[in-house]
């Protein structure tokens, strides 16, 4: 594994200011269905993704890395989805986003699918979960 400066993520949100930072971490990540969960009896909503490491990036000829992270909401009452068939365990879908309004935040995902969480108040938390590897695919977004 080739060496790297990464020191892992710990992040904690409890403000929309937090979340925005932590929304920009997880841009680009991917995540399958089968990672997603709704944990009612906690009130937790969790996804384990693979998210590209832009904090690492040094230039745009670099290429990039990708880490196994977990994103954890906490005091969620209901969880929504739009344009995801979540019987499709294998289907992956890419965060563009997450945005938050008073007692919702919403994960928008690329082809417009979104996940709604209905929460008490905003607790979020995103933790790199191993090391980072090496990846050729750069995400790349137009400009329409």
């Amino acid at each position: 594994m080739v060496a790297s400066n990464h020191k892992p993520l710990r992040l904690k949100a409890i403000d929309i200011a937090d979340l925005s930072v932590i929304s920009t971490m997880v841009q680009d990540a991917v995540a399958s269905i089968g990672d997603i969960a709704f944990l009612p009896d906690e009130g937790s909503f969790v996804m384990a993704l693979n998210r590209f490491c832009w904090e690492n990036r040094n230039s745009a000829e670099q290429s990039g890395e990708r880490i196994h992270a977990g994103l954890r909401f906490d005091t969620v009452k209901r969880v929504t989805y739009r344009g995801i068939d979540r019987k499709d365990r294998g289907l992956y879908l890419e965060l563009l986003t997450i945005a938050c309004d008073e007692g919702t935040v919403v994960l928008h995902f690329a082809g417009g699918a979104a996940i709604r969480l209905e929460v008490e108040k905003l607790v979020c938390a995103l933790s790199d979960l191993d090391e980072p590897w090496p990846t050729l695919w750069t995400p790349a977004h137009s400009e329409e």
